[in-house]
């Protein structure tokens, strides 16, 4: 995957290179750059990110929860088992997940746990400059929430991870 590719070099890719590059930005659902693909030509960055979030809000409730539910937990299993993806495992190093306490890895599996066990999907965050700390924050704030108001809340962050992602790939 090249970084920072321009708008005119993403506008000749065809599908399959399209994919290669950017099939991995919503979590393990190549679908969502799939569908991105059929708003090309893209004008700039802000259009691509657009149509990757076009593509994940205009989807069927169903394809929405499978999307949600490709995500990792924070400091789950996964991670420990280092079977995160590259983009996951990097954003979970820097907000710090990766050098956990005891504790805290104690109290990041509880709020795992107790989040799962309410909604039924995973707890998602934009964790890109985020500390453990306001991550933890944001967990025990949002596992009281309702399950309708975190099912668009965990919409809205996988967008915001989507930025993030075609931010550190795309040219300005």
């Amino acid at each position: 995957m090249a970084r920072f590719m321009s708008i005119s070099t993403i506008n000749e890719m065809d599908l399959g290179t399209f994919l290669s590059n950017f099939g991995e930005v919503a979590e393990d659902s190549s679908w969502v750059a799939r569908q991105a693909f059929e708003y090309a030509p893209f004008q700039n960055l802000t259009a691509l990110i657009d149509a990757f979030k076009a593509s994940v809000l205009n989807s069927d409730v169903d394809r929405q929860l499978d999307l949600i539910c490709c995500h990792p937990d924070l400091a789950g299993k996964a991670a420990i088992a280092g079977e995160l993806g590259k983009d996951s495992t990097d954003e979970q190093k820097q907000a710090g997940i990766s050098a956990l306490s005891k504790e805290e890895f104690a109290r990041f599996t509880d709020f795992n746990t107790r989040y799962k066990d309410k909604f039924g999907f995973p707890f998602i965050l934009a964790v890109k400059g985020a500390t453990k700390e306001i991550i933890l924050d944001a967990f025990s704030k949002r596992v009281d929430n309702g399950k309708p108001e975190e099912f668009k809340e965990a919409l809205k962050q996988i967008c915001k991870i989507m930025q993030f992602r075609l931010e550190a790939r795309v040219a300005k």
